[in-house]
């Protein structure tokens, strides 16, 4: 057999693999109806991953062996939006959806014929996918958009590829099927079930971390999340609600079609939608959702009624914020009254006190509450709250409902005893802070155990330490092996301590439900050699960044900087008055205190001497600054032949100016070496001035 009739063989197996693969995973994410066991699918996934790797020429992006990819060079890039994502107005009784429907049909006009779709409003995080054309006539996700500020959104297009529930490509056939073109658009919701949330928070719990507050804002943060491996962790669904063409414009008259030419593509669609042809079969369809909404295995809050003709909706067109043509019917919180049996403090990751009434337990659609969210001390003030006293509780779609009031009557006599914040931090003992003109009581020490995962994952972070490889799931094992309690631990790990961690995989057979775990090394020994490299390569970084990694309030990267060069040591900076750290250009009163309640804290010092015995650097060179660029905005991208980012960057701040991560219309250059990327692409569009690193020595050379 020659090599070309070996290599043809194997390009149809893979091919046929890939399909059948592609056909398993919609079966079971998308329509939850699994036809194979989970061993079954994994002998057809090894079997791809095997001649993908003998025949690497054959690997295409839309794989199913190539969903989690590399982290994003830079974070997430900011791309304009086809058409902004508008958010919907909210009404919230049968009166004011009576009198939008009055005003939909006097826009529309006598005679027009208006009917509706209704689908449940599902408590996610926005999403555009953006599907391109390829060679052999099937469609592949090209890019995936937050919503962000609704015009322009960040491409997180290397984490949405994780979501199962999206598909990589879609083939010709399929097209044709549901009757659309090869390149289109498609929004939706990333939404986690609540399955999985609860299953996280019961992880969360056991490790003595704080609780994750709802699905929605966990899948927010999952979905920015810059390592796509812990994405792929997270079960995320995608459910489909547009689908419009290149250019933002819809695709079919109906949004009915629209919705049914979606779930013939392959895309996971919410089943309880419904076309109807009147106000009244609309309220109908919001009894049945309120009525189900416990049932349902994810979080709503409402129902969300569109005009079903898009010839209709483009006559509506748009207030200055939300289309004329859709609203939303938000369902009333869900509430129950109880006792306060006492008052506890939780210290959040940002070393924020937050208090929680422990309640008597009552039971608020269809859940047994026993706790509940305070806010802080002015909003205990407020409701003027005593332990003791009776309150209505509400919850919407946060795990820890909300007090929104006292009860006072016959039945529900007042409490007698006064709640007072603890002078210390319950976690460390430390003494907490309030600033006068903030409504939070804060602990300050970096290493208090309540904050130190997100002071780990800060330290570590592009752009501060840079110490890649230290993710959230090794800083979670490290925490609980009880080998890191400090940020200071990080310099003497060794390879044997990384070799102790280790963690649960667990996986659902397909074709039963039963669940299997199986437990094995989280980082490799290639893994370990090369995060104990970046560790060491870490304490070479500069003192402005060793600063930004302590995680003083209001003090970012460009502070840090400024304070770096204005006091030239750590110990300068620890002993500067108030007076002496408002003298340095960009601190306020509000930074200067930030910075003096941080360093009188003796826990943060020794900490700092930690650091400085590890052998990391606690000075720099102050710097006088020349004023030539000040006022100008500099956007750095790409590898530069000679000067690293950070060289390129220090230099520019040294001559006045500023340096930004993203491109707009305020930025006055663009800086680009190679594999600039859309940066540039960016500068382009707007029309903003390109350098390159000659250019850019010129002109500080000029200053």
């Amino acid at each position: 057999m020659t090599h070309a009739t070996h290599s043809a063989d194997a390009a149809a197996r893979i091919e046929a693999l890939r399909e059948k693969i592609r056909h398993h995973e919609h079966l079971y994410y998308v329509l939850d109806n699994p036809s194979i066991s989970d061993a079954e699918f994994d002998d057809l996934t090894r079997e791809l991953q095997r001649l993908e790797h003998e025949h690497p020429e054959l690997i295409t992006p839309d794989s199913p062996t190539q969903r989690v990819g590399g982290k994003p060079k830079e974070g997430f890039a900011k791309i304009a939006h086809s058409r902004p994502m508008l958010s919907l107005d909210n009404v919230m009784s049968e009166a004011e959806l009576r009198d939008w429907d009055r005003r939909v049909r006097s826009l529309a006009g006598e005679g027009a014929d208006i009917g509706y779709v209704c689908e449940y409003k599902m408590d996610g995080v926005s999403m555009a996918l953006q599907y391109r054309a390829g060679a052999d006539g099937a469609a592949r996700l090209e890019r995936g958009l937050t919503r962000g500020d609704g015009t322009t959104g960040e491409d997180v297009t290397t984490n949405v590829r994780t979501i199962r529930s999206v598909p990589l490509s879609i083939s010709k056939a399929k097209l044709a099927k549901a009757g659309m073109p090869q390149s289109f658009e498609v929004r939706g919701e990333v939404v986690m079930p609540l399955s999985a949330f609860r299953k996280l928070n019961a992880d969360r719990e056991a490790r003595g971390l704080a609780l994750a507050a709802n699905p929605r804002n966990y899948a927010a943060g999952t979905i920015r999340t810059l390592e796509p491996n812990i994405v792929a962790q997270r079960r995320l669904d995608f459910y489909a609600y547009f689908l419009l063409n290149e250019r933002g414009e819809d695709l079919l008259p109906e949004q009915a079609e629209a919705l049914d030419a979606l779930t013939t593509a392959g895309f996971r669609v919410n089943p309880h939608r419904e076309a109807l042809p009147s106000i009244e079969r609309v309220l109908a369809f919001i009894e049945r959702a309120a009525q189900q909404r416990d049932q349902l295995g994810y979080e709503i809050d409402g129902v969300v009624i569109k005009v079903n003709s898009t010839a209709v909706q483009r006559h509506l067109g748009y207030t200055g914020r939300a289309p004329r043509w859709a609203v939303a019917y938000k369902f009333t919180a869900r509430g129950g009254i109880t006792q306060v049996q006492d008052i506890r403090v939780q210290v959040g990751r940002t070393g924020k006190l937050t208090p929680v009434a422990v309640l008597t337990p009552v039971s608020i659609g269809g859940t047994t509450v026993s706790r509940a969210t305070l806010h802080n001390a002015d909003e205990i003030e407020r409701l003027g709250l005593l332990i003791g006293d009776y309150v209505k509780v509400e919850r919407g779609g946060d795990v820890i409902p909300k007090v929104v009031e006292v009860v006072e009557d016959k039945d529900h006599p007042r409490g007698h005893r006064e709640f007072r914040f603890p002078a210390h931090c319950p976690e460390c003992g430390s003494e907490i802070h309030r600033t006068e003109s903030e409504a939070d009581y804060r602990c300050v020490n970096i290493d208090c155990p309540a904050r130190l995962r997100e002071s780990l994952l800060h330290y570590a972070s592009r752009g501060v330490m840079n110490i890649e490889g230290l993710g959230e799931a090794v800083v979670a094992e490290l925490l609980d092996h009880g080998l890191v309690k400090s940020i200071a631990d990080l310099c003497s790990l060794t390879d044997a301590q990384l070799a102790q961690l280790q963690h649960e995989v667990t996986t659902t057979d397909r074709k039963t439900g039963q669940q299997k775990t199986r437990t094995q090394a989280l980082v490799g020994p290639r893994e370990r050699k090369d995060l104990l490299a970046e560790i060491e390569a870490s304490k070479k970084a500069p003192l402005n960044r060793v600063l930004y990694g302590l995680g003083i309030r209001f003090v970012g990267e460009r502070t840090a900087q400024l304070l770096a060069d204005e006091f030239g040591s750590m110990e300068a900076l620890m002993s500067a008055s108030r007076e002496e750290l408002e003298r340095v250009n960009e601190v306020g009163p509000r930074v200067s205190e930030a910075i003096r309640e941080f360093f009188d804290e003796s826990r943060n010092r020794e900490l700092v001497h930690r650091l400085e015995r590890a052998g990391l650097t606690m000075t720099a060179e102050k710097r006088r600054k020349s004023s030539q660029l000040e006022g100008l905005k500099f956007v750095l991208t790409g590898t530069l032949p000679s000067l690293s980012r950070e060289q390129a960057k220090a230099k520019i701040e040294a001559a006045g100016g500023r340096v930004s991560g993203s491109v707009s219309k305020e930025t006055n250059y663009v800086v680009a070496g190679e594999e600039a990327g859309s940066k540039l692409d960016r500068a382009r569009e707007l029309g903003v001035a390109v350098l390159n690193e000659a250019e850019l020595e010129e002109m500080l050379a000029r200053s």
